[in-house]
């Protein structure tokens, strides 16, 4: 499976993924202290959806426009996600760094890390000249390597791949285990594709067998697991999740539910891959 950005902007999973993800970083905001966020795989940072990649897929009709034009547009608890959509224009979707950028105070900062030459040049033009935000060329799993801990000490690394590879699953299970040792203190999401029921174990078993010692998944479904391979949900893999990360997350994918998943068939978990459960 190929999920580069540009294909499937504003789909079903991206919302999930980035409501789940103002939760997050708004939860950083809850101390005056600065903290910084790593974009590992950052794409362009905004999208077209008029564009060939997005008509192609048509994706974002039954993910951002469905949900755009439903009462639970209305949900308060989908506002500062919403307001930073809708503020880009009708045929305009934000990527992962243009959200956290909207979401900085000025004490914040951003490393947003793309590796596709195309993707790596639109997303440096589209913070050209902005002091919060640094733009690297640069694979995202060295970054991991590289570049932490931060010297802010608090922060998110939000971990989005393709899966253009086979073995992705083992690279985030390796990538984010390094990474814990060097910064024990981070939050890391990790978002990730839901087609198959043995995938979707593995990368379980993997992160518990990481030794890792506090994890959660949130876990959207738009429907059951089908007899086909096809995208059936997304998940959120979180290490190191905000206290009340557990609860507000089940209650915001109980009412995007309502509107995402495919004829009432859908449903929201949310799994304690290691520590207490939630």
């Amino acid at each position: 499976m190929n999920y580069r950005h540009a294909f499937h902007a504003g789909n079903f999973a991206d919302v999930v993924k980035h409501v789940l993800l103002v939760m997050i970083v708004e939860h950083l905001k809850a101390k005056d202290k600065a903290f910084r966020v790593y974009d590992t795989h950052a794409g362009r940072g905004r999208y077209d959806l008029g564009a060939e990649e997005a008509r192609r897929t048509g994706e974002a009709a039954e993910g951002i426009l469905q949900l755009l034009g439903s009462p639970a547009a209305l949900a308060p608890e989908l506002q500062t996600y919403l307001s930073i959509v809708t503020a880009e224009g009708k045929a305009v979707y934000p990527g992962s760094p243009l959200i956290v950028r909207r979401l900085l105070r000025k004490q914040d900062r951003l490393s947003a890390y793309e590796l596709h030459p195309e993707d790596a040049k639109a997303l440096a033009a589209l913070f050209a000249g902005d002091i919060k935000v640094k733009t690297i060329a640069l694979d995202g799993w060295l970054a991991l390597g590289a570049h932490l801990p931060p010297k802010e000490k608090r922060g998110l690394v939000l971990i989005d791949p393709p899966f253009e590879q086979a073995d992705e699953d083992d690279r985030i299970v390796e990538g984010v285990t390094a990474a814990h040792r060097r910064w024990a203190g981070g939050t890391y999401a990790i978002w990730y594709p839901i087609k198959r029921r043995a995938e979707r174990a593995r990368l379980h078993a993997g992160l518990k067998a990481s030794g890792i010692p506090k994890i959660l998944a949130a876990e959207f479904f738009r429907e059951p697991f089908a007899a086909e391979d096809r995208l059936v949900g997304s998940g959120l893999v979180v290490i190191n999740p905000p206290f009340t990360f557990a609860a507000d997350a089940a209650r915001v994918m109980a009412i995007l539910k309502q509107v995402l998943a495919k004829a009432g068939q859908g449903s929201a978990e949310i799994v304690a891959i290691s520590g207490e459960r939630p």
